[in-house]
């Protein structure tokens, strides 16, 4: 398995335990919507805010944008799907604890020469 199949797996890793600590412990969404939230943030915030972001701007705007696109994905879910609710506050939270995951992710991918970006 590649460098960057592993970080892949790292980082869906961490938006799920972000999203299950504040979409699931305080608002009491099912596991399922919580993962699906999981996969989609991990492969949009790769393929935004790894290959594009990332390269062209710093770490703190990158790390950011993550956190805000993965906040919104969870809206718009809440949006659509019946039997997910949110809040404003879990949102923060979730936005939060991802920008600070990626923050300290786009280090590790950075200085790692085997895992794409570069």
């Amino acid at each position: 398995m590649s460098n960057t199949a592993i970080a892949l797996i790292f980082k869906f890793g961490m938006t799920l335990i972000a999203a299950w600590i504040t979409l699931g412990l305080m608002n009491g969404n099912p596991l399922l919507w919580i993962a699906i939230i999981a996969l989609v943030g991990t492969a949009a915030n790769y393929i935004f805010g790894d290959l594009v972001v990332l390269p062209n701007q710093s770490n703190l705007v990158a790390s950011l944008g993550d956190g805000i696109l993965a906040a919104v994905l969870a809206y718009i879910v809440a949006m659509f799907i019946s039997n997910f609710n949110t809040t404003f506050s879990a949102l923060a939270i979730y936005a939060a604890i991802v920008a600070v995951s990626e923050f300290y992710f786009h280090i590790f991918i950075q200085n790692d020469d085997k895992v794409t970006p570069k």
